[in-house]
C-alpha cells in the first residue's frame, strides 16, 4: 500500500516556491541590513582612535552614539507610512542612498557639535528601514514561516560584527595616515559608500508586490496569495489607530525596548569591553569581537527554525533573554580575564541577538493591514529610545566610576524585565500552527 497521501505532493511546489522566494529576497536584504547595521555601529570602532584624536570624552561619545536614535525615533512612523504610498522598492532605495552618504560624511567631524549633528541626520536618513523590510517580508511570507525568515534577515546584525570587526580593525590598523586621513576617517568612508551603492541596486532589484514578480510563475503567485489570505485572521487589528494605540502593540513595544537595551549595549560597547579585558591592538580587538557575533548568527537561525517548527513564540523569546542577561553578568565578574570574558560575552551576545529576531515575529500575529505598518514602526521607535538611553548611561557610568561593570549589569536587568513581560502575552494570540514543509 502506498503511504504517500495526495496532501504530501502539495508540499513539493510549496517548498519550491518558498525556496525560490528565500533565495531571491533574503541574500539581498541580508546584505542591505549588514550595510545598515555596520554603518550604525562602526562608530564603536572609530571610538578607539577618534576620541583621542578629537579630544572627546566617553560621555560625549555615549551621547553621540545615542543621539542617532533621536532622529530615528522622530521619523520612524512617518517613514513607514510614506512607504505605503510610494512602494517598498523606491523607499528602501531612498533610505539606503541617503544614509550611506551621511555615514561617509562622519569622516569630516571635528567637534562634538558636528558629531551630534551628523549622528542625528544619520538616524533621520535610516528611519523606517527595519520596519520597512519587516513589513515587506509580510507581503511574501505567512506568519508560520516568518520566524526563520526574519532570523535570516536579522543575522545582518551579528554578521556586521563578524565582517565589521576584522574589517574595521584592519582599517584602523593599516590605513591610518594614508593620504592625510586618520584610520577612523577611512573607516567611515569605506563602510559608507557600499550602502549607497546597494540602495541604487535595490531600486532595480526589488518588486513591490507578489503580482509584480516576473521570476514567479502564475501558479506560484496564486499559492503565495492563498497562504497570505489564510494568514489574515479575524483576531488581528487592522486600523492605523490600532497600530499606534492598541494595548497589544504598546506591550510589545515595551518588550522590545527592554531587549534592545541589551542589544545596543553590546553593539556600541563590545570593542571597549574586549579592550578592557586586556587586548590592546585594534586588529586583535576586531578579530575577537567577531567571535560573539558569529556564534549569535548561528543561534538566531537555530532558534528561528525551532520556533517555526513548533509554532511556539513566547519561550523562544524569553529564554534567550534570560540566558543573555546571566552571561552579561558573568562578563562583568570575569572582566579582567580575556578568555572567560570572551566566553561570557559570546553567550551574552547569542542571547541578546536572538531576542531581537524572535521579537519581530510577534507584531504581525496581532496586527494586519495598515496597523502592521504603523505598529512595526511604533515598536521599533520605542525600542530606539533604548538606543539613546543604553550607550549614554554606560558612557556616563564609565566616565564617573571608571568602570562599565555597573552599566552592563543594568543591561542584564533590562533583559530579564523583557523576558518577564514576554510571558504575560497570550500564548493563543502569538503562537502559530506550523505549516507542513
Amino acid at each position: 500500500m502506498n503511504s504517500t497521501s495526495p496532501a504530501a505532493y502539495l508540499d513539493i511546489p510549496e517548498k519550491v516556491t518558498y525556496g525560490r522566494l528565500m533565495w531571491r529576497l533574503l541574500p539581498f536584504l541580508f546584505f542591505c541590513y549588514l550595510c545598515a547595521y555596520l554603518d550604525r555601529i562602526n562608530v564603536s570602532f572609530a571610538k578607539l582612535q577618534m576620541l583621542q584624536d578629537l579630544g572627546m570624552s566617553d560621555a560625549v561619545y555615549g551621547l553621540g552614539a545615542g543621539i542617532f536614535f533621536v532622529g530615528y525615533l522622530l521619523f520612524e512612523v512617518p517613514s513607514n507610512l510614506i512607504l505605503l504610498k510610494v512602494g517598498a522598492r523606491r523607499w528602501i532605495a531612498r533610505i539606503m542612498v541617503t544614509w550611506g552618504l551621511i555615514s561617509s560624511a562622519m569622516m569630516f567631524v571635528t567637534t562634538p557639535t558636528a558629531f551630534y549633528i551628523v549622528r542625528f541626520l544619520l538616524g533621520v536618513a535610516e528611519a523606517g528601514f527595519i520596519p520597512a523590510i519587516l513589513l515587506y517580508l509580510t507581503y511574501w511570507f505567512p506568519a508560520s514561516r516568518r520566524s526563520k525568515v526574519t532570523a535570516l534577515f536579522l543575522t545582518g546584525i551579528p554578521m556586521s560584527g563578524v565582517v565589521g570587526g576584522p574589517l574595521s580593525g584592519w582599517i584602523l590598523h593599516s590605513l591610518g595616515g594614508q593620504y592625510g586621513l586618520a584610520g577612523w576617517q577611512w573607516l567611515f568612508l569605506l563602510e559608507g559608500v557600499p550602502t549607497a551603492l546597494f540602495g541604487v541596486v535595490a531600486f532595480f532589484y526589488l518588486d513591490d508586490k507578489v503580482v509584480d514578480a516576473r521570476w514567479l510563475t502564475g501558479e506560484q503567485k496564486s499559492l503565495i496569495g492563498r497562504n497570505l489570505e489564510a494568514d489574515a485572521g479575524e483576531h488581528k487589528l487592522h486600523s492605523l489607530r490600532d497600530g499606534l494605540l492598541s494595548p497589544r502593540i504598546l506591550l510589545l513595544s515595551a518588550i522590545y525596548f527592554f531587549f534592545t537595551m541589551g542589544l545596543y549595549g553590546v553593539s556600541f560597547w563590545l570593542p571597549s569591553l574586549v579592550k578592557a579585558s586586556g587586548v590592546a591592538d585594534p586588529l586583535d580587538i576586531g578579530l575577537l569581537s567577531a567571535v560573539p557575533y558569529a556564534a549569535a548568527t548561528l543561534a538566531m537561525i537555530v532558534v528561528g527554525h525551532s520556533s517555526d517548527r513548533s509554532g511556539e513564540r513566547r519561550w523562544h523569546l524569553a529564554v534567550p533573554g534570560v540566558i543573555g542577561a546571566v552571561a552579561l553578568c558573568l562578563s562583568v565578574v570575569w572582566a579582567h580575564d580575556t578568555a572567560l570574558a570572551m566566553i561570557a560575552l559570546t553567550i551574552g551576545t547569542m542571547g541578546v541577538m536572538t531576542t531581537i529576531s524572535q521579537f519581530w515575529t510577534l507584531p504581525p500575529t496581532v496586527l494586519g493591514g495598515a496597523a502592521v505598518a504603523a505598529g512595526l514602526a511604533l515598536a521599533n521607535s520605542i525600542g530606539s529610545i533604548s538606543g539613546v538611553v543604553s550607550p549614554y548611561v554606560i558612557g556616563w557610568l564609565q566616565t564617573t566610576t571608571g568602570s562599565t561593570g555597573n552599566g552592563v549589569l543594568g543591561l542584564a536587568v533590562s533583559m530579564v524585565i523583557g523576558a518577564i513581560l514576554t510571558l504575560t502575552l497570550s500564548a493563543r494570540a502569538v503562537n502559530n500552527r506550523p505549516e507542513r514543509g
